[in-house]
């Protein structure tokens, strides 16, 4: 059989980066993971071909070269999503659709063949007997907690590099917590399922083997989950396998704050070269942080958790939440103390929702508070369910927060505080000239001539873009890179919300 496999187009929203894109020349940040790993499960066989419909568009003649189309997505692409599955049945194709949208609430999706729910290595051979036997069901679902180590290498190969910043790995599967707010236990369980390291190292010898050098991010949500084999098995094996390898790929990866209590696991992934790090903070709120039940952000001083990570030499990515039912109007204006005095550049505040099977989603339809399905996107000004403190209330305070920290003075404000502070790890360099890295400098200087053009000329920030760009060009050389990437993300944050605000 020749499978078409279609990812669909995300909206414009903070976490797409669509704007900074723009300035490296790039389509799109990460590839789909989950349906290059499908790929990986079907038979070798069969014809595999990828439309990632946010790096190429999807032609009539690669629904013609299919027999069978595969569809995955997210909460956020669901209007897309339809548009594409519509697309595949008119031209009298088969669609198999699974993913965290079709799990949550496959029903939606009449026009659908077959779903397969849950986590593929435990249901997609059934579906693939079945399908063999020519007796497939429309309904697959499995359990949560299959075994990672069946799961195979993705298929890069299918792939267009080269349109992504960053390639993405997945170690692991659950988190040990259990948010009231978050979807991740009810996809995947509070145990913590990990591959080997024999497993990770073949993953990063492909990509390497495939010319792939830069940014790899551990899709992992919460990478720590498992501490002690990270510390013994797993980070001493990347850096070992790093250093053998002069270093080729930088990491990124999600993790709990508790990640600041184990300076042990911050060097070790410091050696590994991991230098970015998304947490969930949510709130400065004591009492909201109860009420969701984050009970490892409780009874510690955040701020200094984030300092400690970001001294380690690991720069932090917040998630913030407003919205809870213990949330006063004064949430709005600590909100903004705490990301200004934290220093984190890349601070995504949304509105809290209730996604489709979490403890919230069920406590909410109980107090007859549920008004609508939720987006995906929880910056787009939207809330499905009813605030306690008000709908008004909340919009006009949110926009308050987005104002105070991404308006060009307290945005430029925190960007230079934290240069100020940020000392990069020393690591000795290992690598040696050649013409790879000739052409990074050469794309370097394209960026940094796209962002003097549209930040300095054309911005309404310019005023603070040049300030930026002269004082840490003569007081912080080393980091200069680093100022004018967090000028571009505050460009695309801007961008964002223009229509909002």
């Amino acid at each position: 059989m020749n499978i078409l496999l279609i990812y669909p187009k995300y909206p414009d929203t903070f976490w797409s980066f669509k704007n900074a894109l723009k300035f490296i020349s790039k389509k799109a940040v990460h590839p789909p993971l989950g349906l290059i790993t499908v790929a990986a499960m079907l038979p070798p066989d069969w014809g595999k071909k990828l439309v990632d419909m946010n790096v190429k568009t999807l032609k009539d003649r690669d629904l013609e070269w299919a027999d069978m189309v595969f569809v995955s997505a997210m909460v956020v692409q669901k209007e897309a999503v339809r548009e594409v599955i519509h697309r595949c049945k008119t031209a009298g194709k088969k669609v198999v659709a699974g993913g965290p949208l079709f799990s949550a609430g496959y029903e939606e999706f009449a026009e659908v063949d077959h779903f397969v729910l849950g986590e593929a290595e435990e249901i997609l051979p059934q579906f693939l007997a079945d399908l063999s036997k020519g007796c497939a069901g429309p309904v697959y679902r499995g359990a949560k907690g299959s075994s990672l180590s069946a799961t195979p290498v993705p298929l890069w190969n299918l792939l267009s590099m080269k349109k992504y910043v960053s390639m993405n790995i997945q170690y692991s599967r659950g988190c040990p917590f259990d948010c009231e707010f978050c979807d991740i236990t009810a996809l995947f369980g509070k145990s913590v399922r990990t591959k080997s390291k024999g497993q990770i190292l073949s993953e990063l010898e492909r990509l390497y083997r495939l010319g792939w050098r830069g940014n790899v991010f551990f899709v992992d949500d919460n990478f720590i989950g498992n501490k002690q084999k990270l510390k013994t098995e797993v980070l001493p094996a990347i850096i070992a396998w790093m250093k053998k390898h002069r270093n080729p790929f930088t990491f990124a990866t999600e993790t709990s704050i508790n990640l600041a209590d184990d300076e042990e696991l911050m060097d070790l992934m410091v050696q590994a070269r991991f230098d970015e790090v998304f947490v969930g903070i949510e709130t400065p709120n004591e009492a909201s942080l109860a009420e969701c039940s984050k009970f490892q952000n409780k009874n510690r001083d955040l701020v200094a958790c984030v300092q400690k990570i970001q001294k380690a030499g690991i720069k932090v990515q917040g998630g913030f939440i407003v919205g809870f039912d213990n949330d006063s109007p004064s949430v709005f204006a600590k909100q903004i103390e705490f990301i200004q005095k934290s220093k984190i550049i890349t601070a995504m505040v949304g509105l809290l929702n209730a996604p489709r099977g979490t403890r919230l989603y069920q406590r909410v339809v109980q107090e007859g508070r549920l008004r609508e399905d939720m987006s995906g996107d929880n910056t787009d000004f939207s809330i499905n369910f009813s605030p306690k403190m008000g709908y008004e209330n909340l919009i006009n305070g949110y926009r308050k927060i987005i104002q105070g920290i991404y308006a060009p003075k307290p945005y430029f404000a925190r960007v230079k505080a934290f240069l100020r502070d940020y000392r990069r790890p020393r690591r000795k360099n290992t690598l040696r000239l050649r013409w790879g890295h000739i052409r990074l400098h050469f794309g370097y200087s394209m960026v940094l001539f796209k962002s003097v053009l549209l930040l300095g000329m054309k911005d309404r920030a310019r005023w603070h873009f040049w300030k930026l760009f002269f004082w840490s060009l003569f007081r912080r050389p080393r980091i200069f890179p680093l100022a004018i990437t967090y000028a571009i993300y505050g460009y695309h944050f801007r961008k964002v919300f223009e229509n909002h605000l």
